[in-house]
């Protein structure tokens, strides 16, 4: 079985519940190869649901060390802290993911927009011109008179 088959086992399992099996399982994949967000990612959201949420918060930085700038992780690691009762940090977290989905172009999820050098200036590009109207109006045969 290759990781994406054992990974989406391993939801098949935390869909239904069972997270302890999808933990496993999980763990599983990243000791096989660490650099798996998805898996990261989802190991933390079933140590959440598990109600671990001391792990949930370990696992979540994990995911923010492969990927930083990532909108998902920041928001769930803004649910953890909140359920651990750390509202600061929560609110940290709330805000990064905030910037986060700012970064971001809405066709391309996690990616920066296509034409820009500088994601950042992505805004400040100019606008098409205004469209003019047409010089005549399409016949309205409604509106003839009979």
């Amino acid at each position: 079985m290759n990781l994406q088959d054992e990974y989406d086992d391993a939801l098949f399992d935390f869909s239904g519940g069972n997270f302890d099996s999808a933990i496993t399982k999980l763990t599983a994949i990243l000791a096989a190869d660490p650099t798996q967000f998805d898996a990261q990612l989802s190991l933390g959201m079933a140590y959440y649901r598990k109600g671990d949420f001391t792990m949930a918060i370990a696992e979540g930085h994990k995911a923010e060390k492969l990927k930083p700038k990532e909108q998902l992780v920041h928001t769930n690691l803004s649910l953890f802290y909140m359920k651990a009762g750390n509202k600061p940090t929560a609110e940290h977290h709330g805000l990064q993911a905030r910037i986060a989905s700012w970064r971001e172009d809405p066709s391309l999820p996690g990616q920066p927009p296509a034409n820009a050098s500088d994601p950042e200036l992505a805004l400040a590009k100019p606008k098409a011109p205004p469209m003019k109207p047409p010089d005549q109006f399409p016949a309205m045969p409604w509106k003839q008179k009979k």
